[in-house]
């Protein structure tokens, strides 16, 4: 069938690899997002007063909005303070979104063989082949994962490169196991892609029928809707995956949390249950660029991949011809030597 003939050319890798180069490149472009997000998701609201009394006593700083953030960071560290723990982000995004896009190519391919069916998959089905991709994918980059967190939630004389970051994390209380502290929750989160994945999918179906091939803009429109959406449903869980893996507050005395849901009835007993969705403003602005961003560079890299495949098709179509070409020459002459 038509609507199956593009996964039919590109297999997991191409799709992967157009994946994680999306997901790269839109991160890139977003990162001050990110590490905005983070600082915030991870900081204990306080009262004014307090607030006062305990950055001055410990130097931490404690910002009101995603504005807030992005002036104080700027004028204490410069713009490179921005971009601090970016390459250990990177790595983690290229990597889980290389891991997501491979397990759900497959997973969504061996669903279709077992169904013998060319229908798409009901929203449920989108949803649970999501989630097991998500989980597989889990499995393998949540340790890069606790080691960007780790530094993005750093003072800028405590930040660390990788390899000494993950090794305070193994040296810490929780040992080697510590590198895949928040796994419980990234389980669970995996309900994040596979609703933005499973939203894509269906909204696909209903603003674009038909369609095999998107636009950029149309692919930009659904990528950024479907992450919104699964952004303002599993907020909460993220808020929470992050306090897992940063450092313990000063409140706990360097007691780390055991659990997600420890993290957010820490929460809502300091700051109040509305604080489980702190850091949404540049978590769903984030999203929405980059999903957006992200879905419309790997259509387009797909879209290469599969006009590079069929040119090297065709070269190998046409030395294939000259070599059996030249081998019945080689046969036709072959007598008139013998003679």
């Amino acid at each position: 069938m038509a609507a199956h003939s593009k996964p039919a050319q590109l297999g997991p890798w191409g799709k992967a690899t157009a994946g994680a180069a999306g997901a790269a490149f839109a991160n890139v472009l977003v990162y001050p997002l990110d590490l905005i997000k983070t600082k915030l998701q991870v900081q204990v609201k306080k009262s004014a007063d307090v607030e006062k009394q305990e950055a001055t006593a410990s130097n931490e700083v404690h910002y009101k909005g995603t504005w807030d953030a992005l002036t104080k960071i700027k004028n204490a560290e410069g713009i490179a303070g921005l971009y601090a723990g970016m390459n250990g982000a990177l790595l983690g995004v290229t990597s889980s979104n290389f891991a997501y896009f491979y397990w759900y190519s497959i997973v969504r391919t061996l669903y279709l063989q077992y169904q013998k069916s060319d229908a798409h998959p009901s929203t449920a089905a989108e949803l649970s082949l999501g989630a097991v991709a998500g989980a597989l994918g889990q499995l393998f980059t949540i340790p890069v994962a606790v080691i960007t967190t780790r530094q993005q939630t750093q003072n800028k004389e405590d930040r660390k490169g990788i390899i000494d970051t993950a090794r305070e994390v193994v040296e810490g209380e929780d040992g080697i196991t510590g590198l895949w502290r928040g796994l419980k929750a990234s389980l669970v989160l995996v309900v994040n892609p596979a609703i933005t994945y499973g939203a894509y999918e269906r909204l696909k179906d209903i603003l674009f029928p038909g369609k095999n091939t998107l636009k950029p803009w149309e692919a930009f429109l659904l990528g950024a809707l479907s992450k919104s959406i699964a952004t303002i449903v599993t907020q909460p869980l993220i808020v929470a995956k992050v306090g897992l893996q940063s450092k313990p507050p000063a409140a706990r005395n360097g007691k780390p949390f055991k659990s997600f849901v420890e993290v957010m009835e820490f929460i809502v007993k300091n700051e109040g249950a509305l604080s489980l969705f702190k850091g949404i403003g540049p978590q769903l602005l984030k999203g929405f660029l980059v999903q957006g961003i992200l879905m419309m560079t790997k259509e387009r890299v797909e879209l290469m991949f599969i006009l590079f495949m069929r040119f090297l098709s065709k070269l190998r179509s046409q030395q294939l011809g000259k070599a059996a070409a030249l081998a019945a020459a080689a046969k036709v002459a072959s007598p008139v030597i013998a003679k």
